[in-house]
């Protein structure tokens, strides 16, 4: 398939800029695969498509507040790193910009001198391999200069950092936030154990390539990024159980979907698992594991786009995003979510809340 399959038209007043108070009130479009047809719901009432027996696959990675402003020894230049892969304790991959002023053998200074780093090499990617120095704890200092990564379409200022976090957010190493997320509240998944479905974590660190533009036609030809993800023996339990039972196994997030494709890929079952992917989904693949998938509206021609068309069908996928357009749904990262089942229930009460 090409690149160009999976453009549409988005009106730049559908890209949410912030997100919506509280998280639940967003909107949810939910879509059978089976058949193409759709409701409008809100994201409240998916505890009515939610069944007994169902498990629920989260991602609990949490953002580092990966993007540092420093200046260059010498120059006094200012420079962005963007902090995307740990190598080990002091070294790190970053994006820097602009990239001309961060040769190898520069030096430069965060913070009024709380953290100092210099370039050991540039990547063929154009990444610079740093290493840092600093006292005291590395992530207590981020935590002091660093901003949080918000994506390029975002222009307006996040007042609460928090809002770029799921409420279940535990393990420190994502350049971008698990946005399919972002929706729950504490209260909506005790809502979810109540009614008896499991709910597992994984992880998986966001690296910034999840915005990165497909830049071949043919989209087979195009290399993804690589990111780092584990399975807890807990979690890999709860899917095998689910499945032995006849439960869905629903993965919240391309993220999730990413992470569990990925292990059956790699062992030929879901089991604890601590290993790098850079699985590419497109239309044409089988799925391994999961059943439902919930994620938010991607951008067009992005590889996430993809991976949603190989899981529901790519007429189905193009026609929900046209209706969501045309709907004025709230898109990205900050924006609505879609709901994708194997069959739609039927017996959803609109009076419940």
């Amino acid at each position: 398939m090409k690149k160009s399959d999976f453009f549409y038209d988005l009106p730049e007043e559908l890209i949410a800029q912030h997100p919506i108070e509280p998280r639940d009130a967003s909107r949810l479009l939910v879509l059978d695969k089976k058949t193409g047809d759709i409701e409008h719901k809100h994201f409240y009432d998916i505890l009515d498509y939610l069944k007994e027996g169902d498990c629920l696959v989260l991602n609990n990675t949490r953002v580092l507040p990966a993007r540092m402003y420093g200046v260059k020894v010498g120059t006094g230049a200012v420079v962005e790193f963007l902090l995307l892969n740990q190598h080990d304790a002091l070294e790190w991959e970053v994006l820097a910009g602009p990239g001309k002023k961060a040769r190898e053998g520069s030096e430069f200074i965060f913070g009024d001198g709380l953290m100092k780093a210099t370039v050991l090499s540039v990547m063929e990617n154009g990444n610079r391999v740093v290493r840092f120095d600093y006292e005291g704890n590395f992530y207590n200092v981020i935590d002091e200069i660093g901003e949080m990564p918000l994506p390029h379409y975002i222009k307006e200022r996040l007042e609460d950092s928090e809002r770029y976090q799921t409420v279940y957010s535990k393990e420190l190493g994502s350049a971008a936030a698990p946005t399919a997320g972002l929706h729950f509240t504490p209260e909506i998944l005790e809502k979810i154990k109540a009614k008896g479905i499991e709910v597992g974590f994984v992880t998986l660190h966001v690296g910034i390539g999840t915005f990165r533009p497909v830049k071949t036609e043919n989209i087979e030809e195009h290399q993804m990024h690589s990111e780092h993800y584990s399975i807890p023996a807990e979690t890999a339990e709860i899917i095998n159980r689910t499945k032995k039972n006849g439960g869905r196994v629903i993965a919240v997030g391309t993220t999730c979907c990413r992470t569990l494709e990925s292990v059956c890929q790699a062992k030929g079952e879901v089991c604890e698992y601590d290993d790098w992917t850079s699985i590419f989904i497109y239309p044409g693949y089988e799925f391994k594991c999961i059943d439902a998938l919930l994620t938010n509206f991607h951008l067009p021609e992005s590889t996430l786009i993809m991976l949603v068309s190989a899981f529901c069908g790519y007429e189905n996928t193009m026609n929900a995003y046209k209706i969501a357009v045309e709907e004025k749904y709230r898109f990205f990262s900050f924006g609505d979510a879609m709901f994708i089942l194997d069959r739609m229930d039927k017996n959803f009460d609109d009076t419940k809340r």
